[in-house]
């Protein structure tokens, strides 16, 4: 791997990490629904400019409804259901459980496409459910907190799901075309939501700002870097992003959150990601 292709696949991370800190700040001031639906909206607007410019056309009707079928799998429940648990978990947490998706998608590519499950594939899916297990104790006291942690798990198993679908029709739908299409249907889909969304309250200059960097950084950015990185080193090194993202995620929480790093945190951590190095790994 070049240094320059290292340092777009660690700025991903960090990008991608950031996305659990901001969605902290958003979320229990816009509520759920807003958070999830602005991050769409803003990132597929910017993703719709940008091709424009570069001349690319998603193709809208030949492609729309998968991009809706995907885009509700892969964004808009998954970030309504980060933004809810955002509410009870620290970014931390959020990001660590985040990492169990490539094992979802492992179980579901053998579920779904008659993929063989491998001795070590099983056990990296054993290594991440020990993981879950270990995080989700200390954190479960409430019964808040234990509904919280199973949305960060449904919305990882969806984007397993998502992965299928995705590796199904990848030969098929463009994938710059997947980038911006799923977000624009999706954040289009949620709209009716907003109305039954409780009224925002307090919104500030962070806030705003929060907002802003969820769509265009961890969105719009996030989305090209990703796609630059499958064509310069390929899907199964692209995908070697999953193993850093808990790590920022830790990291920018305990920074600028000052959550608290405990040992039982950094053991399940460790657990799952050495269970998605086991489940990724060629």
């Amino acid at each position: 791997m070049r240094a320059a292709d290292f340092g777009r696949l660690v700025a991903l991370a960090a990008i991608w990490g950031a996305s659990f800190l901001f969605t902290r700040i958003v979320a229990p001031v816009l509520g759920p629904v807003l958070t999830a639906d602005l991050r769409m909206l803003v990132a597929g607007l910017a993703l719709v400019a940008y091709f424009r410019l570069v001349g690319f056309d998603p193709d809208w009707r030949r492609w729309g409804r998968k991009y809706a079928f995907v885009g509700l799998l892969n964004s808009g429940l998954p970030f309504l259901l980060y933004a809810y648990s955002a509410l009870y978990l620290s970014a931390g947490l959020m990001a660590v459980l985040n990492a169990t998706a490539p094992m979802w998608g492992a179980l579901f590519t053998v579920l779904l496409l008659g993929e063989r499950l491998t001795g070590r594939r099983a056990a990296g899916l054993a290594l991440g459910v020990v993981g879950v297990a270990v995080l989700s104790r200390p954190d479960a006291g409430t019964t808040q907190a234990f509904l919280a942690i199973a949305a960060c798990l449904a919305a990882s198993f969806l984007y397993g799901l998502a992965g299928v679908y995705m590796k199904r029709w990848a030969g098929e739908v463009p994938a710059r075309g997947m980038a911006v299409g799923t977000q624009v249907a999706a954040g289009l889909l949620m709209l009716p939501l907003i109305p039954f969304s409780p009224a925002p309250a307090g919104v500030t200059v962070l806030v705003a700002a929060s907002v802003l960097a969820l769509g265009l950084l961890c969105g719009a950015v996030a989305y090209l870097l990703y796609f630059r990185l499958i064509v310069d080193i390929g899907p199964a090194g692209a995908l070697t992003v999953t193993y850093l993202i808990p790590l920022f995620g830790v990291l920018w929480g305990t920074l600028f959150l000052g959550e608290a790093l405990s040992m039982t945190m950094l053991a399940g951590g460790v657990l799952v990601v050495l269970g998605t190095v086991f489940v990724l790994r060629n």
